[in-house]
């Protein structure tokens, strides 16, 4: 399947990551000396490997995906020889992880998903005034309030979600046409999914619903193909999103990702929307918010 590493386990991953981030980075940027004859703008092997203090065999076989017991220290020095920034290098740390893990339990079962506890469901419905959902590291919405399905309407509406009604914000991004009028800033917005999704990757590579999940957007959108052949990294986003609302117009909206510590290793994060006092936005976010009093939700939408 496109999208998919032929590596076995995240080998591939972490080849293509540290090629990639080599890549970005020009001699005269590292404080090498430059030549016409080069092949490549970015760092050969062999430089990083002066940069980060080893042996030019050694980062190479670091760089085919061999990382499992490489000590932080030494990761440390490539993420500095790279400037990796620190999603890079969270990432990198992930990775390296992952592939211990592996060699000492390849058998290991992917984590379980976990239920979103009534207490966070009650916590979510009692922000009447702001837009608040729960998502996971794959960017399910596995829970959210009422102003929540009445920003995001079209998302919550649309072909893309899955057989249980829960929507999926890489898929809506991807795959619905609409997502391109919907998100204002639309092409931010596909980076940014794009690059939650390699975090996630970095920290569950064995998560098959997740592979599921690359493996579809990459034979479907050609954009989601080129964001993740990137190799961006994003472990949290937060900041303004302009949205326009076929029944509002015009939103433009702060939001906050805060971590939300649930059972087993399950990453989820409780994203707020709310709109700046005195604003335009804040009238439309409240005739939302009296709209959204008077539906009903559907049968799943209690759920998320």
């Amino acid at each position: 399947m496109k999208g998919m590493d032929r590596l076995p386990g995240n080998r591939g991953d972490i080849r293509d990551f540290l090629a990639s981030r080599r890549a970005k980075i020009t001699p005269a940027q590292a404080g090498l000396p430059t030549s016409a004859r080069r092949r490549v703008p970015g760092l050969r092997r062999e430089e990083v490997a002066v940069l980060a203090g080893v042996s030019t065999e050694w980062y190479t076989r670091l760089e085919k995906g061999h990382i499992g017991g490489v000590s932080e220290d030494v990761l440390d020095a490539v993420a500095r020889a790279l400037r990796l920034d620190d999603d890079e290098r969270t990432y990198l740390f992930d990775l390296a992880r992952s592939s211990r893990q592996e060699s000492r339990a390849p058998s290991r079962s992917r984590r379980r998903d976990v239920e979103v506890p009534p207490r966070v469901r009650w916590l979510l419905e009692s922000m009447t005034t702001s837009s608040a959902f729960v998502r996971n590291g794959r960017t399910d919405i596995v829970a959210g309030n009422a102003l929540a399905r009445a920003v995001f309407a079209p998302m919550f509406g649309s072909s893309t979600v899955d057989g249980h009604g829960r929507p999926n914000l890489a898929r809506y991004i991807f795959l619905d046409p609409g997502a391109r009028d919907f998100f204002v800033d639309w092409e931010a917005a596909g980076i940014a999914t794009a690059a939650l999704l390699r975090a996630e990757v970095g920290r569950e590579p064995r998560d098959r619903a997740l592979r599921e999940l690359v493996g579809e957007l990459s034979t479907l959108s050609p954009e989601f193909r080129g964001r993740w052949a990137a190799h961006d990294v994003l472990m949290r986003h937060d900041g303004v999103k302009r949205l326009q609302h076929p029944e509002v117009g015009h939103l433009e909206l702060t939001f906050q990702s805060l971590d939300l510590p649930l059972p087993g290793r399950a990453v989820h994060e409780l994203i707020v929307y709310t709109a700046e006092p005195g604003t335009p936005s804040e009238d439309r976010l409240k005739l939302l918010t009296s709209w959204a009093a008077t539906q009903r939700p559907q049968s799943h939408a209690d759920a998320v």
